[in-house]
């Protein structure tokens, strides 16, 4: 052995010393800390990544309690030369949170509004809390925050303050920096500081408070140091300027605000907060119109934003075509767009807000005839009321629709955040685009005209060379025609590991070794999230995807459209639309809702099959450290979906991941075995089949407590939890007979299928449902038919849904048509011939699946479409009094609406509908009786839907077509729910 081969044999030893030393000392750390710290790859590997293009592997993750749990973190950074990433919802399109240190996500505990001054207008919040949350909370008091992020139902505070966020009405409000007025929270040599706009205090004299001290006195005293920023730094003139630390806005006048005017926009870089105080506003005018104007090209709308901005609009945003194509095809935002006339290639959205609806209308008439006399424009609607919130919806979603795109090519986040003056605009995006042309690429315009500032996304191939060669040029160009223009290259999404390299042009070398003192100064450690605003690494390092990379292809069994499994999950951009909470509504993600845990957001679950799938090929194309997913990391992580279906409906990718643990578990299946239970679940027909023969004995077993959590323990259902009994073998044989129907005589037939669950648990319910169809005049048909296939979807046995499906399809092609639809009682089952079928039977069927998708409804989507008509009419029912919740079926929301089941709920005259704004019950088909899931089942229904019933008088009636959710609220709170068949019914004239 050589020399050199000694050294680097010692250098080896040493390194893994130094690792072994280092993880003894964190697992030491761990028992400290009174939150919990992860070690475990699965963790580290859902930390990874944020909503940008990079992937780092974190050393750890911890989820801090107290604040206490944070000084210890620092002392073991700076003890161990490590450093500290803070997070909140990690939707930083950056690589801001992305690092090999130790990610410090405070979006779980930090997450309290402490104090409300209504007199002097300021909240003091944790960094945890969100936006919109807060603002709810804020609305008794007249007031809100103003600063509005299109991410702001998940958007929180303390990264609202590191990026400086601004958002769509920044032209009133301005940025988060405008409104801060004081933080408090740790420097890193542990000591906890309090920085107001007047002054800084320091619990005990640091050095640290010192230096930075003697660097704004430097920066205030200096003439030709001003001097060189005012030349240097972006036009003041331009709102949402985010370039770098901003050495432009220190003042001599207070030492504190200009310490904030640092801290926003510092990206976590010179300080851990823990608590921020904000500036409040008063409410909007209650009156408020869009006039979403439609254009011809992106230059049209450009020019008539200047038009606009003439009237003091509250925001004006831009949507372009590729965006407006992208709603075409998603479920949510497909209806949101009723408003758009023809195809245009831009629609510009003016917010007017004035106190009286009349001032809004002659306000839009006259900005309308000016830029019809510009020959601006083509279309003009104004609207109000509860469509300006479906628009906004719309506007909103932009970033997650843009990872619709089939295949591999997506619109990357890689110059989506420049801004400049908004008289320079025009010509800047006319520059700009003739550069994509030059390189033969397209892009996507949207966001914030009105702030001089477009997101711009060129669409892009990351998994190969040249779409890596194109994403560094793209990069460069633009940084030169930013500096060209006086521009900010980011305007409010942060610098971060993407921007980072080029700040050094952007501000001259001067003003960027100001910058890097200016880091030192605060943490001359460099352990608060280091390597993003200076000494980033090149913008085209750590990428998510390496070029040339040829990831695994799994067996499939569902269909996926101009894509593979992959690349469904990789539609997932990383925005967190899937990080909701009961307060901001919606049905996703119900698990993470109860948690609070990103392991349980459907991003996360996304993430995991990404590098579960790529990885492999990614370590043998390239020298990476191998994150060592494996099929259990993945069975974990997937593990709380409750396949409720939220997230097809919801997240605005698209991204169906119930679908994508069908497929999983099936592979999973192949390769490991199949559990008992799994199989029990999965096969609920063929053993309710057995059952039904001796109902009794069945009845006797789970009619009989300790019975029950006898049975219950030998199939893995938690104890407490009750089981649905069998219905009567009589109802049972009495169905089956109904096949023999086969000739239609009544002029009103209908088809009804029976799912396996109204079959064998709620054989009433099909009672009732023909009683009631009957005595509204209609002939009840049951054709020929098997069982849905819900059961073996559920638990991933899709080769047998599979067959299922293809028998079905085969025997109900003929019969089911436009005219004669076929209507289910349960809507879990009937809704799988709409949402499964077409991806799941064979190619030869495709089509009819597809046509009898179109041509199948719930019970309530039949009957409303005959009120519609006027078959039914509401002289039929009851004159009485009465209130009925509704708690609408999760996949009911998702694939269908619950539109008409209210309709129908209402055709008594004098019944009050009122849904209940509960998310998913938490029972899900077998999730919930399951004994590992039977606790968080129960806390997903104590978020909304519990307290909401437990509180109704006994004479309210509640709603429920799921089985499961009827049965989930009987569990829950020891009321019974009722199918809407059983209301209707009990509501007919006799």
């Amino acid at each position: 052995m050589n020399i050199f081969e000694k050294f680097n044999t010692l250098n080896r030893m040493k390194s893994n010393q130094n690792d072994q030393n280092l993880k003894i000392a964190l697992q030491e750390l761990k028992e400290k800390l009174c939150g919990d710290l992860f070690l475990d790859n699965t963790m580290r590997t859902l930390y990874a990544t944020d909503a940008s293009a990079y992937r780092e592997m974190p050393l750890a993750v911890v989820i801090p309690k107290i604040e206490a749990d944070l000084e210890k973190l620092i002392a073991f950074a700076t003890k161990h030369k490590t450093s500290l990433i803070p997070r909140t919802a990690g939707t930083s399109l950056a690589g801001q949170v992305v690092g090999n240190g130790i990610v410090v996500d405070v979006s779980k505990h930090f997450t309290k509004i402490l104090e409300v001054n209504q007199e002097e207008r300021w909240v003091r919040v944790q960094p945890g809390v969100v936006r919109d949350e807060l603002n709810m909370f804020l609305k008794s008091y007249g007031l809100m925050f103003g600063p509005e992020t299109s991410t702001a139902n998940r958007a929180m505070i303390g990264g609202m303050v590191g990026n400086n966020s601004c958002g769509s009405n920044s032209v009133v409000y301005g940025s988060t920096r405008d409104h801060l007025l004081e933080v408090k929270g740790f420097l890193s040599d542990g000591e906890d500081i309090v920085i107001s706009r007047e002054s800084l205090v320091v619990r005990k004299p640091s050095n640290i408070e010192h230096r930075v001290s003697y660097f704004l006195q430097k920066i205030t005293s200096d003439p030709e140091i001003q001097a060189e920023i005012h030349n240097q730094f972006p036009k003041p003139t331009i709102q949402r300027r985010n370039t770098g630390y901003a050495l432009d806005l220190i003042k001599s006048d207070s030492e504190g605000k200009s310490i904030l005017n640092l801290l926003a926009g510092s990206e976590g870089t010179l300080m851990f907060m823990t608590e921020i105080k904000l500036n409040l506003v008063p409410l909007p005018p209650k009156h408020i119109g869009l006039v979403c104007v439609h254009f011809n090209s992106i230059d049209e709308s450009l020019r008539a934003n200047l038009i606009a901005l003439k009237y003091n609009p509250s925001a004006v945003e831009l949507i372009d075509h590729y965006i407006l194509e992208c709603t075409k095809t998603s479920p949510e935002q497909s209806q949101n767009r009723f408003f758009v006339q023809g195809d245009p290639n831009a629609i510009l959205v003016v917010e007017l807000a004035r106190d009286t609806k009349e001032e809004v209308q002659e306000l839009a008439k006259t900005m309308e005839a000016e830029m019809r006399a510009a020959n601006l424009g083509f279309h003009f609607p104004i609207l109000f009321g509860e469509d300006t919130k479906k628009i906004w919806t719309l506007r909103k979603a932009g970033l997650g629709l843009l990872s619709n795109l089939p295949g591999d090519e997506k619109a990357v986040a890689v110059i989506e955040d420049t801004a400049v003056d908004v008289h320079d605009l025009p010509d800047f995006i006319r520059e700009f685009n003739e550069i994509l042309e030059v390189n033969k690429m397209s892009c996507v315009h949207y966001a914030h005209a009105g702030s001089g500032e477009l997101h711009l996304r060129p669409i892009i191939n990351l998994k190969t060379e040249e779409g890596h060669k194109q994403f560094r040029l793209i990069a460069e160009e633009i940084s030169r025609l930013v500096k060209k223009y006086k521009g900010s290259l980011s305007g409010e999404h942060g610098d971060g590991r993407l921007r980072g390299e080029f700040i050094r042009q952007q501000v001259g070398e001067q003003n960027y070794a100001l910058m890097k003192e200016l880091k030192a100064a605060f943490d001359p450690n460099n352990i608060f999230n280091p390597n993003k605003i200076v000494d980033t690494p090149p913008m085209d390092k750590f990428l998510r995807y390496e070029a040339g990379q040829n990831p695994a292809e799994p067996t499939t069994v569902f269909r996926y459209h101009n894509q593979n499994m992959l690349q469904h999950a990789e539609q997932c951009n990383g925005s967190g639309d899937c990080r909701k909470t009961e307060l901001s509504g919606g049905t996703m993600c119900p698990s993470y809702m109860a948690t609070r845990q990103e392991k349980e957001t459907t991003r996360a679950r996304a993430n995991i099959l990404r590098e579960y799938y790529t990885a492999p090929a990614l370590n043998e194309a390239v020298n990476v450290s191998s994150l060592g997913v494996d099929a259990k990391d993945v069975k974990e992580v997937l593990d709380l979906c409750l396949l409720c279906k939220g997230c097809k409906g919801e997240c605005p990718s698209n991204v169906d991941m119930a679908k994508l643990k069908m497929e999983f578990m099936q592979n999973y299946h192949d390769e490991k075995g199949v559990p008992m239970r799994s199989w029990l679940i999965g096969h609920f027909s063929k053993m309710s089949k057995i059952a039904s023969y001796i109902p009794w004995a069945y009845n006797f077993i789970y009619k009989t407590p300790f019975l029950r959590k006898i049975a219950n323990s030998i199939v893995g259902f938690h104890p407490e939890r009750t089981i649905p009994l069998l219905s009567p073998k009589s109802l049972v044989i009495s169905h089956k007979k109904q096949y023999a129907k086969s000739k239609v005589q009544s002029p009103k037939p209908i088809y009804i299928f029976i799912d396996e669950f109204s079959m064998y648990n709620d054989g009433h319910l099909v009672e009732k449902t023909i009683e009631l169809l009957e005595r509204l005049g209609y002939e009840v048909v049951i054709p020929e038919h098997v069982e849905s296939g819900r059961p073996q979807l559920s638990k991933g046995f899709l080769r047998e849904a599979k067959i299922i499906a293809e028998k079905n399809v085969r025997l109900l092609k003929d019969v089911i048509s436009a005219e004669m639809p076929l209507v289910g009682i349960e809507p879990s089952a009937i809704l799988t011939f709409r949402d499964e079928y077409p991806d799941l039977v064979s190619d030869d069927l495709v089509k009819d699946a597809q046509k009898l998708a179109k041509n199948t409804l719930t019970l309530d989507e039949f009957l409303a479409q005959e009120v519609d008509k006027g078959n039914i009419k509401q002289e039929q029912f009851t004159q009485e009094t009465k209130l009925v919740k509704l708690h609408g079926h999760c996949q009911q929301k998702a694939i269908a609406s619950l539109t008409p089941m209210k309709k129908v709920l209402s055709l008594p005259k004098n019944y009050q509908v009122q849904l209940i704004p509960s998310g998913c019950c938490g029972m899900a088909g077998s999730f919930g009786y399951e004994k590992e899931h039977y606790d968080i089942s129960m806390q997903i229904g104590e978020l909304v839907l519990f307290p909401t019933v437990r509180k109704q008088a006994e004479n309210v009636i509640i709603a429920a077509a799921g089985t499961s959710c009827r049965h989930q609220i009987h569990d829950g709170t020891g009321k019974t729910a009722q199918h809407p068949v059983e209301i209707l019914l009990d509501a007919l004239v006799r």
